[in-house]
């Protein structure tokens, strides 16, 4: 079993619903319990950002901050490791200040560090109902579902993906541009493109086929079995040449297509257009065609076999965050869900109205209410 990583500590000022709240917990299962609208998904997002992105929502930064407080917002952590070794807990902080509210600060150990640093502290994965749709909606949803996957087997995935998009942005305004663009400036930002977008592509497709293989022998059990594949030119291309061949490559197509792309207002070639095509094993029916409970046990049985993936490729467990992920699941199905979890030895935060359906955790589990703003453990 993996030595995981999770987050003993969390502390919330002025964020979301939250004015000043702290709670700590143990590493193993932890249930969020409050009624609707209490701030339980608040918290969940919260830990969300303690990784490198823009947390389960995926909101402007500035809309994190309490509606009626300074306008600034601060998650603070204490991370402990399996390893309980000297100097294995390790604290994490992110929020923003008045001068710059719409960039998020992050704070490794009283340090500044880069929000891309803290993925090498903490993986985090998670599910809410939110993503229900996701098989069924355009493809942007899909490729940062893969990217979050991506990113917990590769901690650079993200600032590869971030240079590539500035490089993307970089060359569209130059093409857009009325003056006739400076030909080696924009032979320099494809050069840039091709580099990061290959390494995205690369790191895409190492986490698919890894995934598949674990997903091929696994049974079907209670969770729908998934087949997944990427579809996309340059994943596409580096089946069949090596990473320095597929850079040229795509490097000299960008240069093709610049009137197309100019034209377009849009680069119509690269990692931003790929896709993941889902297909249920069982059934061999693509998952946009499932049921809505169908399309949920698929992803479920996804991030299961993602987190329990990455705890062996890494040697540390993912954080889980599960929103109102027992609502719709019979007693026989939670029971199995949460023998899973506890056997996968990773911290989950799992999130519901109802504490009682989560009794089969009584004892294994710590519990934590969220009422008027308020965090109370027990």
């Amino acid at each position: 079993m993996p030595a995981p990583s999770w987050v003993a500590r969390v502390a919330l000022r002025d964020f979301r619903s939250y004015i000043d709240q702290a709670v700590e917990v143990g590493g193993g299962p932890v249930v969020v319990t409050g009624e609707n609208g209490a701030g339980k998904t608040n918290l969940l997002e919260a830990i969300s950002l303690l990784s490198p992105g823009r947390g389960l929502r995926g909101v402007a930064i500035s809309e994190l901050a309490r509606s009626s407080g300074p306008a600034t917002w601060a998650v603070a952590a204490r991370v402990e490791s399996g390893a309980k070794m000297p100097g294995s807990a390790v604290e994490i902080g992110t929020g923003t200040t008045a001068t710059a509210r719409e960039r998020r600060q992050v704070r490794v150990n009283g340090a500044n560090a880069a929000v891309t640093s803290l993925g090498d502290w903490l993986s985090v994965l998670w599910l809410t109902p939110a993503m229900d749709r996701l098989f069924i909606e355009g493809a942007t949803g899909r490729r940062r579902f893969l990217d979050r996957l991506a990113l917990a087997l590769h901690p650079a995935h993200a600032s590869h993906a971030a240079r590539y998009e500035a490089a993307m942005r970089a060359r569209n305004r130059l093409l857009g541009d009325d003056l006739p663009a400076d030909p080696a400036w924009l032979a320099a930002l494809e050069r840039k493109m091709a580099e990061h977008g290959v390494a995205v592509a690369e790191a895409r497709r190492d986490t698919v086929t890894a995934l598949s293989a674990r997903l091929a022998c696994a049974p079907e059990g209670v969770f729908a079995r998934a087949r997944v594949k990427l579809d996309g030119w340059a994943e596409d291309a580096l089946e069949r040449a090596l990473t320095a061949e597929v850079e040229d490559r795509f490097a000299a197509e960008l240069a093709r297509l610049r009137g197309a792309d100019a034209a377009a207002g849009r680069a119509t070639l690269g990692p931003h257009r790929s896709d993941l095509s889902v297909v249920h094993a069982g059934k061999e029916m693509p998952a946009e065609r499932c049921s809505t409970g169908e399309q949920k046990a698929l992803l479920l049985g996804l991030i299961l076999a993602h987190a329990e993936l990455v705890g062996e490729r890494r040697g540390r467990a993912p954080v889980l965050l599960l929103d109102e992920v027992a609502a719709h699941l019979d007693a026989g199905r939670r029971d199995a869900l949460f023998g899973r979890l506890v056997r996968m030895g990773a911290q989950v935060w799992m999130t519901g109205t109802d504490r009682s359906l989560f009794e089969g955790l009584e004892g294994r589990a710590s519990f934590v209410a969220v009422e008027e703003g308020r965090l109370t453990e027990g």
